[in-house]
């Protein structure tokens, strides 16, 4: 793996070195079986080849395999095989075993994916649960730590706390970090509470080793491959083979929305890899940045009367961090209707304010009293309807721990009233230009009111970037979906993205072309025909299968 080291950086270039980490004979026996043993049908025999061949386990017991045919978005899955490497010399295996013998292979880890980016469509499924080796390496001087892809990140988070004594952290948290991977995180460039860059992960990644879609492997550090003229080079041997990268419009927000893309052409390797929902590879290592860890924090839940107020309090926290929201650590908001779908509510709100705000700052040693003072003063100054006696100081494990129980009681209640329903819920998340913000809340709001449907709304209110939780009874399904369909849409049209945090997976294809158009399919398409010609690692994430196109 490479790391990072005292010397002066190689100056970049977009020639990329491939490397395998088969032998020639072991290639060779890959290649020679599959000539004769081809498709989805074969997998029994390549079970009893590769067991005899390589001492792996693929598995073609259904009842085991089902278990891994479903992600958290609930979308339908089937596959014939599971394989569970646990070195990336296995998953080199099962990629070469992919390619050569024309089996799809769709790769799953925690499977807490709500896009369905996870959910196989036949062929093999690749669980990368057991990639938990070698063990993480904290690198002191330069603050950072290099991790295998199949530890989960709440795992990570605390052994950096541990092995630093305390001194570094990893910020990342999305949600639901106690059930994702660290290579779930990196394919679709998960992110947290907090705001601006810093809440996701593509920025705190320095380095990374990952395998093509036919088993060749990619080590490089931030800064080293760089592409030019809108293409990388791949070198095999003698052999030169162009990588074309996306060029359509990006946002420049908070952005989840499929495959990093750059109109000039040139981008960071890393950054490509990055958020493309193992459409161009699988990563199978990395090194991530890590952050001072604060002295304490300052936690404030704020209650306000209503929405307006909390767009009022938002422009009052922009203004006292410089417009650089990234100096909080969180910066969330409990909209409309969250107080009868919240646990502790009662306890949290304290009054009869319909809506609420919870910021977090980072704080040096001894700034507690001077920072509580001035953020009390800046809220009570912004004309918000803020009441001094309602915001409540979490200043200990216990109000910190009920807090969140609250938060993710959201989500958990919002499912339980869908399934009383005998339906599912349509989530947003978009995320829209700050100046445009309200104009966005105000159209999803009107729009759901009109066709008179249960919603809750909660979310980043850092990243102007809110969940409308929609739940429908059975004979609104119809409309829901069209209520949802018209809120992407207007999310492009006001210069936004359709996905914040969440990628795209299978469940949100619509979505990526409602936001990008027929040019950033045709975009990543030809990414990723350059490096996987037959479209069979992870087919049918962020783009359709040409046939189904």
């Amino acid at each position: 793996m490479s790391q990072p080291t005292d010397t002066a950086p190689a100056p970049a270039t977009d020639l990329i070195p491939t490397t395998t980490l088969l032998s020639p004979e072991e290639a060779g026996q890959l290649d020679a079986f599959a000539r004769d043993h081809q498709g989805p049908d074969s997998l029994p025999a390549w079970a009893e080849f590769l067991k005899e061949t390589f001492a792996l386990e693929l598995t073609c017991d259904p009842d085991v395999v089902q278990g891994f045919t479903a992600d958290s978005s609930n979308l339908p899955g089937s596959a014939r095989a599971l394989g569970r490497p646990a070195t990336a010399r296995e998953c080199a295996v099962f990629l070469r075993l992919s390619h050569q013998a024309r089996i799809p292979c769709t790769v799953s880890a925690g499977r807490s994916n709500l896009t369905g980016s996870a959910t196989p469509e036949d062929g093999l499924v690749l669980s990368l649960l057991h990639m938990q080796q070698p063990p993480i390496k904290l690198h002191l001087a330069d603050g950072t730590a290099s991790a295998p892809v199949g530890l989960l990140l709440e795992d990570f988070r605390k052994a950096i706390q541990t092995l630093s004594q305390g001194a570094l952290r990893f910020p990342v948290d999305p949600t639901s970090r106690a059930e994702a991977t660290l290579g779930g995180a990196l394919a679709c460039n998960a992110s947290g509470f907090t705001p601006g860059a810093p809440g996701s992960i593509r920025d705190w990644v320095v380095a990374l080793e990952a395998l093509l879609p036919d088993g060749r492997r990619i080590s490089a550090t931030r800064g080293q491959y760089v592409s030019a003229q809108g293409a990388f080079r791949l070198a095999a041997g003698d052999r030169i083979q162009t990588w074309p990268v996306p060029r359509h419009p990006r946002a420049a927000l908070k952005n989840a929305g499929g495959p990093f893309s750059d109109p000039t052409g040139v981008m960071d390797w890393i950054d490509l890899m990055v958020g493309c929902e193992g459409l161009f590879g699988i990563i199978t290592h990395c090194t991530l940045k890590l952050a001072p860890q604060p002295a304490e924090y300052l936690d404030l839940f704020i209650p306000l009367p209503d929405e307006s107020c909390a767009l009022k309090l938002l422009e009052a926290v922009r203004a006292q961090c410089a417009g650089d929201l990234g100096r909080l650590s969180a910066c969330e908001y409990f909209g409309v209707h969250c107080r009868q779908y919240m646990d502790h509510a009662e306890r949290l709100f304290r009054n009869d304010s319909q809506v609420a705000v919870y910021l977090q700052v980072p704080l040096a040693a001894g700034e507690t009293d001077d920072q509580a003072e001035a953020w009390f003063e800046c809220l009570l100054a912004a004309d918000a309807g803020v009441s001094e006696d309602g915001v409540l100081l979490l200043d200990n494990d216990h109000e910190r721990a009920i807090f969140m129980e609250a938060r993710h009681s959201l989500p958990a209640h919002a499912l339980e009233v869908v399934q009383r329903h005998g339906t599912y819920t349509l989530m947003t998340d978009a995320v829209v230009p700050p100046a445009r913000f309200a104009e966005f809340l105000a159209f999803t709001h009107a729009r759901l009111a009109h066709e008179q449907l249960e919603y809750v709304s909660f979310g980043h209110l850092g990243d102007c970037h809110l969940h409308f939780t929609i739940l429908p009874e059975k004979d609104q399904l119809a409309r829901a979906t069209t209520v949802y369909e018209a809120i992407i849409a207007e999310s492009t049209r006001l210069g936004g993205v359709y996905s914040g945090e969440h990628g795209t997976g299978k469940r949100k294809r619509a979505d990526f072309l409602a936001c990008h158009g027929e040019r950033g399919r045709q975009e990543v398409a030809r990414c990723k025909s350059a490096v996987d010609p037959l479209d069979l690692l992870n087919r049918g994430n962020v783009i359709a299968p040409p046939a189904a196109s």
